[in-house]
């Protein structure tokens, strides 16, 4: 009986114009290969290949049985395919909880080409910075930043290298003069952001073996991190932001990044759950869809010298 790898080594063989080209590509000995191409050849009762000491070449009925043999493989792979597409086709409804500023400036527009693709799928966000309880509240899953707490929980990063990143609006900087260093940030407005219950009001940074903590103060702290990055807009104060919220300000020079020669905190982005058996295809399909989408932002917009 012929099977489909005897007819994929003939196809690769003809192609190649080596057997033992088409075993190393199909892992198999060139003994092993011979003896697919003589099955084949015995079963059509019908000489495949012309050979020689040196060499092999197609016989005419050869020619016509790889034009054949092609568009079969052709079909086969086709129907695979659609059999994939066919998994892809999601419905019910996905419950998702995300951050303020990423959610409103970069994943809602996101959400909404992604909902284009799967256009039976029904979408319900949570948009805050507050940590939302998937064990309590209507929610699959969350999109979060920072390291993970709580090891009950499943996180896939999306985001694994994000880093906070100081920065200003040009306003701000021309009537109030730029830091140079982090301890320099105790004679400026910082504009604190709540995590939590408390006021995120001690800035790490890492410089080679060196680290530093600053205790800053301001005159503004919000819960909320899109109202942080447009007072950083205003010229408030300094902000200090996950460079994924401010990538496009930084691009377009509304804010200017500070202090570059050193590194802010890390500040991963996951997407959580509470249990694996969530990750439903919606949700798979929705991290795939995020990964490339960052891979393409990390491609394309150059913050500090590098990519995000």
């Amino acid at each position: 009986m012929i099977s489909l790898r005897d007819l994929e080594i003939f196809v690769r063989t003809a192609q190649s114009g080596s057997l033992s080209a088409a075993a190393r590509m199909f892992d198999l000995s060139p003994a092993a290969a011979s003896a697919s191409l003589k099955r084949l050849e015995e079963h059509l009762g019908m000489q495949l290949f012309i050979r020689s000491t040196r060499s092999q070449r197609l016989s005419y009925e050869g020619e016509i049985y790889l034009r054949h043999c092609q568009e079969a493989l052709q079909l086969l792979t086709s129907a695979q395919e659609a059999l994939i597409v066919g998994k892809t086709v999601v419905k019910g409804s996905l419950q998702l909880s995300i951050p303020s500023d990423l959610g409103r400036n970069s994943l809602l527009p996101w959400l909404d080409d992604f909902m284009d693709l799967h256009p039976d799928l029904q979408l319900r966000i949570q948009l805050s910075d507050r940590i939302a309880d998937l064990y309590k509240e209507p929610v699959d899953i969350s999109i979060r930043y920072g390291e993970l707490s709580d090891s009950t929980m499943v996180a896939l990063p999306l985001v694994a290298d994000n880093r906070r990143i100081l920065c200003a609006s040009p306003q701000y900087l021309a009537q109030h003069g730029r830091p140079e260093s982090p301890e320099e940030l105790v004679n400026h407005n910082c504009l604190c952001f709540m995590l939590g219950d408390y006021v995120h009001d001690k800035w790490q940074f890492q410089r080679e073996q060196q680290s530093v903590i600053v205790s800053v103060r301001g005159n503004r702290v919000g819960d909320d991190g899109d109202a942080v990055r447009r007072w950083a807009l205003a010229g408030r104060g300094i902000a200090y932001k996950s460079e994924l919220d401010v990538w496009e300000d930084l691009r377009h020079g509304r804010l200017i990044a500070l202090c570059e020669q050193w590194q802010g905190e890390a500040t991963p982005l996951h997407l959580l759950c509470t249990d694996r058996r969530q990750l439903s295809p919606a949700v798979q399909l929705l991290r795939e869809f995020l990964l490339n989408r960052f891979q393409t932002m990390r491609m394309v917009h150059f913050v500090r010298g590098g990519t995000l």
